[in-house]
């Protein structure tokens, strides 16, 4: 019986990247006898040109009905001026809320080949190998009420409402710390506990969670200190758990970690680890169509999907493999490059990893 995998390419040059992690996807299909059906559908802008809505019901039925979906970027200035609840963003968080994506996992890994991209010192960034656990159902996206309106000195006022429950955070928490117990058995959980209401139940329960967890050590840290820390020593940290706004933020500046957020993939679990998988960068509408993105972290997202959904580690690997061996070889997108590499576009790029794969 076929495993089914959703293919939803989005908006801006995610149409591009999507197709060159399709041709990888296909390769290891075939390479691994996977039996992998790829089916395909829009979301975000796409699906409004098409459907009149960000997600349709029937995408999202499709999406129900296959074992993991695969997502390009959403979103583009075409459609910045619809009302709030129709742009292309608010279909992305709907599916995740629809399928219950509660765990958004983020690795911020620096290949050794690209030491020379990061803005940071080698010595700092050397070796890196961070995962961020982002909660991504709850918090200040999803809370309500959210208003904007005018005050009685016909001022405008805008608000929104950061809401947890317990069981919310305990279910994140519980990923984090079952992460941390594969990897160095070091959680950091990130709150303001200082001063927002939600993050001192957030610590709370992340404390209850953690005596369950006698082998991990759990340590706690304010977001604008992590912020800091990322930068000034960010291999101080393994594994982080966080809240869903501030996952967003932190997990895109530990992009920056690693050379650019075009090698970032993302996995976003439900509690049968079911999954959407995605590049965590946006949708660039400043360079699509150029065929200039790097497809990297969509490929990469391809190799978390068969490690997490489909228990495909020896796929997975190859991938990986497969992406070193390119970088070996010096071949680099703009956002990577540097003098003395070979500046290569989206196509080249994903065409160079399949090489890679048929060569193993």
């Amino acid at each position: 019986m076929s495993k089914q995998i959703l293919i939803l390419p989005g908006d801006g040059i995610g149409p591009e990247i999507m197709a060159e992690a399709v041709k990888v996807l296909e390769a290891v299909n075939r390479d691994h006898d996977l039996g992998f059906e790829l089916v395909h559908d829009d979301l975000g802008g796409a699906a409004i040109d098409r459907y009149g809505v960000p997600l349709a019901d029937e995408t999202l039925a499709r999406a129900r009905a296959a074992d993991a979906v695969l997502l390009g970027a959403v979103g583009g200035p075409k459609w910045d001026k619809l009302e709030r609840d129709i742009r292309p963003e608010r279909g992305l968080l709907k599916i995740r809320s629809a399928l219950g994506l509660f765990g958004n996992l983020r690795p911020a890994i620096l290949y050794p080949q690209l030491a020379e991209a990061s803005t940071l010192k080698p010595e700092v960034v050397s070796g890196l190998d961070i995962l961020i656990v982002r909660e991504l159902t709850g918090g200040i996206y999803f809370g309500s009420p959210r208003e904007t309106r005018v005050l009685e000195n016909g001022e405008r006022q805008a608000f929104d409402t950061l809401p947890y429950s317990e069981g919310e955070i305990r279910r994140i928490a519980r990923v984090g710390f079952d992460m941390a117990r594969l990897r160095g058995k070091k959680l950091c959980s990130v709150d303001k506990a200082n001063v927002l209401e939600s993050s001192r139940l957030w610590r709370e329960v992340v404390e209850e969670v953690a005596k369950d967890y006698p082998d991990v050590e759990l340590s706690h840290m304010y977001v604008d200190n992590a912020a800091m820390q990322l930068v000034r020593a960010p291999k101080q940290f393994d594994v982080i758990v966080t809240d869903n706004m501030f996952g967003d933020i932190l997990s895109d500046e530990a992009s920056m970690l690693t050379g650019s957020i075009g090698m970032l993939p993302s996995a976003s679990l439900d509690a049968h680890n079911k999954g959407m998988y995605e590049p965590c960068h946006g949708s660039a509408p400043d360079i699509a169509g150029q065929g200039v993105a790097n497809p990297l972290a969509t490929i990469l997202s391809v190799a978390m999907m068969l490690r997490y959904t489909f228990g495909a580690a020896a796929a997975a690997e190859a991938i990986e493999a497969a992406v070193g061996q390119v970088l070996d070889q010096g071949l680099r997108t703009g956002d990577i490059w540097s003098e003395g590499k070979q500046r290569v576009g989206t196509r080249e790029m994903g065409e160079a990893v399949v090489a890679a794969l048929v060569r193993r």
